[in-house]
């Protein structure tokens, strides 16, 4: 049944992309509004919730339970990645009508090396069970981390990052958008421009901007699939949870981008989260159990109270 399910996930995945690209988008580069943004994550978030009922059809409660908690954990822990979207696309000047085409490719990117990251996770898991005990701690690290540290930490002056500096020294970059174009031949480029690039196609602020977002979810990774492997070792379940919850991605951004600095207590509250899965691995395996529907009840309990009172604290903004 597995290998069935397992079919329906793929075939789902770009039957998703299809309707959302063809359908809900009027145009390439058409600048996504907030209501046709708060449409489209429904419709994302109404597919993974879907999902679960599956899991909950063909595996029973305690499956779908962790479907749910690490779909949730996985949506939550998003937000930071969308804050860094919004500075990426600030620093290199990305206007918004392209905005959308890097974020398409970034999710299909991101889909890729999710998948990647999980097998190679869950097979660490499986060979080697007190790998398990090393993701736990590392977020509990992370959860204790994030409380401490300041809103703007790693955040100002992104463009003259080790990263950016090392793909701007390494490779061909335009220094003027070109329309929505990841590269151009080096013909199309003014004379001055053109001095001293040998290169056939030159990369442009897009792509940049694409790569950069790229290895960034790559760092945020680090984090969300040890915390969805803390709450279960299942592949499936894991891999689906994650991949469905990053497939809104782009779709939120653009709904949440303008108030994005009203989540104001939510990295607290993720914080808590965080300590509690990677506290709860511990406890599993020396003391006792804390069953899946407990796990989703504190996750949601504890994520709700930080979107609330977040809203309550930012209410002038």
């Amino acid at each position: 049944m597995e290998l069935t399910d397992w079919a329906i996930f793929f075939a789902l995945v770009p039957i998703l992309l299809f309707i959302d690209l063809k359908l809900f988008n009027k145009g390439e580069d058409n600048i996504i509004s907030f209501k046709h943004s708060l449409i489209l994550s429904a419709w994302y978030i109404a597919a993974g919730l879907a999902f679960g009922l599956l899991v909950y059809s063909h595996y029973g409660a305690d499956r779908a339970m962790d479907y749910y908690t690490a779909y949730i954990l996985e949506k939550s822990l998003s937000l930071d990645n969308l804050f860094v979207m919004s500075v990426i696309f600030s620093a290199f000047a990305i206007p918004r009508q392209y905005q959308h085409r890097v974020l398409v490719w970034g999710i299909i990117g991101v889909i890729i090396l999710r998948g990647v990251m999980i097998g190679s996770g869950a097979a660490l898991v499986h060979h080697f069970d007190w790998v398990l005990y090393i993701f736990a701690a590392i977020l509990i690290y992370t959860g204790a981390r994030m409380m401490l540290m300041k809103d703007d930490d790693d955040l100002d002056g992104f463009e003259q990052k080790p990263l950016v500096l090392f793909l701007k020294k390494h490779f061909s970059f335009t220094s003027k958008i070109h329309g929505n174009k990841f590269f151009i031949r080096r013909e199309e480029l003014e004379t001055e421009e053109r001095n001293g690039i040998k290169a056939k196609y030159i990369a442009t602020p897009l792509f940049l901007a694409l790569i950069t977002i790229e290895i960034s979810d790559l760092i945020f990774a680090v984090d969300s699939i040890p915390a969805a492997l803390s709450v279960t070792t299942d592949t499936f379940v894991v891999f689906t949870s994650n991949i469905f919850a990053v497939l809104g991605l782009r779709a939120l951004f653009f709904a949440v981008e303008h108030i994005i600095t009203r989540f104001e207590l939510m990295k607290y509250a993720l914080s808590a989260v965080l300590i509690f899965i990677g506290g709860k691995v511990f406890y599993n395996g020396f003391i006792g159990h804390i069953s899946p529907s407990v796990s989703l009840a504190v996750t949601i309990s504890v994520l709700a109270a930080g979107f609330i009172f977040s809203m309550i604290k930012t209410r002038n903004q």
